[in-house]
């Protein structure tokens, strides 16, 4: 009884550290192009990413930009601002790696299917892919800020 006990002791530690590695995601990240701010947090056991901020310069007419690139015609005239753009992804402990995710590319109103990993705690990779090949793709940086 007191080796499961200590068993399930271990467990809990091990789960916590888990959980705790998989959280390193959670924050506010700027776009490779340092033009946007996109929070990334756990909602419903999966991790989404929503952009929460625009550089000034990229508002016209003193309104951010839309969703004018969608392919549904009906959501073209959203903001980009609040717009969910990363989705589903899960942590993958084995290979440090947030997968199962998708990208959502407003500058061409496409989707992809995206995994990302951590180069540093300050700098987050997204590979967005297409047809499940991972090399056929287009990778990006995140940078952490607050």
């Amino acid at each position: 009884m007191k080796k499961i006990s200590i068993l399930f002791l271990l467990s809990i530690f091990f789960m916590a550290g888990i959980a705790q590695e998989a959280d390193k995601i959670s924050g506010i990240w700027w776009n490779d192009e340092k033009t946007t701010k996109i929070k990334v947090e756990k909602k419903d056991g999966k991790y989404i990413g929503t952009i929460f901020y625009m550089i000034p310069e990229k508002y016209k007419n003193g309104q951010p930009p839309k969703d004018d690139k969608n392919p549904d015609e009906s959501l073209r005239n959203r903001s980009l601002i609040g717009l969910q753009i990363l989705s589903g992804f899960d942590y993958d402990a084995n290979k440090k790696e947030w997968i199962n995710g998708k990208i959502y590319d407003p500058q061409s109103g496409k989707t992809y299917d995206c995994y990302g990993w951590l180069e540093s705690n300050d700098l987050l990779k997204l590979k967005g892919f297409v047809a499940g090949v991972r090399w056929l793709g287009r990778s990006s940086e995140w940078y952490r800020t607050d």
